[in-house]
């Protein structure tokens, strides 16, 4: 059902794009209410409009906290007009019917973001008044109400909707469907609640939640299978640069999380050494350090070629010619790096449907959420490697294997539990992933280390939860291990202590479990 729009209220605090929509609004005969700097800049335009004071009497008050905030505005927001009772009230007290909404909110990310710059630094309290401020009340208010009485309104609570609405007021001479009033409310919630949980986090830092991706839902090929619908709701471009290929998929979205995830241990600036993994499904097929890039692709590959295949590939530095021609010779996915030579360019986008990214910034947000049971898990972000270094085997550890231990350490953190390592020379030679038995998972290691004829003499293994008894290690030992690292807690410590004791072995107890499900 078509309506007329009769009435508008516009209070903004951005004003760009707005000037065609007030123009169009005077064009049709809409009366216009505002506030405030939105109603100066309508003034401005020698564009009639009512000062929202007029329907209060009240002027804006406490510094700016309270303008609409009243009965009068609120009742025309929610007035229903088919119901008798809701008219005749509004006919008492001279409440308008709005017909058309046209707000945004105050900038609170960004004012957030410039909170938490260095040219504040030492300056908390201004810092967090500057912050506070930029809390919305009264336009989530309206929004919220105005997107509640879709039924009669419409409501454009996003700047670059304001394109198309003048498009809509044209074409249909100042009418709206229901079925475009219940769009934009959509839209609307979106909003608010992206900015609630956006405020919620500054208040809860250390167990954020998921930001709604406001006016940026993507609509994938399909989901994780073929039969499965599938969205995408977030800004990939704060994060990447998209150089080349098809859109990224259901999947590949959920292995490039965990590759990057997994390249955020070793940033550049702290590691002058280049990394290069390989992921599948999630879980690491090969990584290594190496000086050069070229090395540490060979090396990274080396580790698992057949799971290489179709992989998501992620590195630390930049992708060279030499690397782009190593890389060209296997079918992958998607590459991520922090930049490519317009050589390696030239060489990796012969494949249309490669896609490369170049990583602009870490997205980690400190936290970590899934959706299950109808809710949501939130936590932490697992930060760190180890809490401590507690050498408890049979002889300490060597130079060479503690940066092995703790190279292994981390890769096994980005390994689905039940979860084993086998590190040599840094580079990842054995995994065992995704298991229900701890033993298996060092079988599987250790099995995959023989089909690709690695000597795991001298390499060292690491798990992602304790030893509850000494058959791991003894596995390992005859396997060729010579060095162990794990969280250490068990009842039954002693059992693999005197194990490695026994045999002169090494075993480092980190304090730390890294358990990914």
């Amino acid at each position: 059902m078509q309506k007329k729009i009769g009435a508008a209220l516009i209070s903004v605090f951005y004003k760009d794009g707005l000037e065609p929509v007030v123009r169009e609004l005077h064009r049709l005969g809409i009366t216009i209410y505002s506030t405030g700097g939105t109603q100066k800049f309508i003034e401005e335009l020698s564009i009639p409009v009512v000062p929202v004071e007029s329907l209060t009497t009240y002027p804006s008050i406490l510094g700016g906290r309270v303008k609409t905030l009243h009965p009068a505005v609120f009742g025309g927001l929610l007035g229903r007009r088919d119901v008798a009772q809701d008219i005749a009230e509004m006919k008492e007290y001279k409440i308008p019917a709005i017909d058309l909404v046209i707000v945004d909110l105050y900038p609170f990310e960004e004012t957030l973001a410039q909170a938490t710059s260095p040219s504040f630094a030492g300056k908390p309290e201004e810092a967090q008044k500057m912050v506070i401020e930029k809390i919305d009340i009264g336009g989530p208010s309206m929004i919220r109400a105005a997107a509640k009485n879709h039924k009669d309104l419409l409501v454009v609570a996003a700047k670059d909707d304001y394109t198309g609405l003048v498009e809509l007021l044209k074409s249909q001479d100042g009418s709206t469907t229901y079925e475009q009033r219940r769009s934009y409310a959509a839209k609307a919630f979106e909003i608010v609640m992206h900015y609630d949980i956006a405020i919620s986090n500054y208040f809860n830092p250390d167990i954020a939640l998921p930001l709604s991706a406001t006016g940026t839902k993507q609509v994938l090929r399909y989901g994780e299978n073929p039969h499965q619908q599938g969205i995408f709701q977030g800004d990939l471009q704060n994060i990447f640069d998209k150089l080349h290929g098809k859109e990224l998929s259901y999947n590949n979205l959920v292995d490039v999380d965990a590759a990057v995830q997994l390249i955020g241990e070793f940033p550049k600036e702290d590691n002058d050494a280049a990394v290069f993994a390989i992921i599948k499904h999630t879980n690491v097929c090969g990584i290594a350090i190496r000086t050069m890039m070229k090395a540490a692709w060979d090396a990274a590959l080396a580790g698992d070629p057949e799971s290489a295949f179709g992989g998501v590939l992620v590195c630390n530095g930049t992708i060279d010619k030499d690397t782009a021609e190593a890389i060209s010779e296997i079918f992958f996915e998607v590459l991520i790096a922090q930049e490519f030579t317009p050589e390696a360019l030239t060489i990796l986008q012969a494949k249309k449907n490669r896609i490369l990214l170049t990583l602009k910034k870490d997205p980690a947000s400190g936290a970590q959420s899934k959706s299950l049971l109808n809710g949501v898990l939130s936590q932490q972000n697992d930060k760190g490697n180890y809490s401590e270094w507690k050498e408890v085997g049979g002889r300490t550890s060597t130079d060479e294997e503690k940066a092995d231990l703790g190279f292994a350490n981390i890769v096994c953190k980005h390994l689905k539990s039940n979860a084993i390592a086998l590190v040599k020379n840094r580079q990842l030679v054995g995994k065992g992933c995704g298991q229900t038995s701890r033993v298996d998972a060092v079988r599987q290691s250790i099995e995959k280390a023989k089909q690709f004829s690695f000597d795991l003499n001298g390499a060292v293994m690491a798990s992602d939860a304790f030893f509850p008894f000494n058959d791991c290690v003894q596995l390992g030992h005859q396997a060729g291990i010579t060095a162990f690292i794990q969280p250490g807690g068990s009842i039954r410590d002693k059992d693999s202590i005197a194990y490695c004791t026994d045999n002169n072995l090494a075993m480092v107890f980190t304090g730390l479990r890294h358990f990914r499900h």
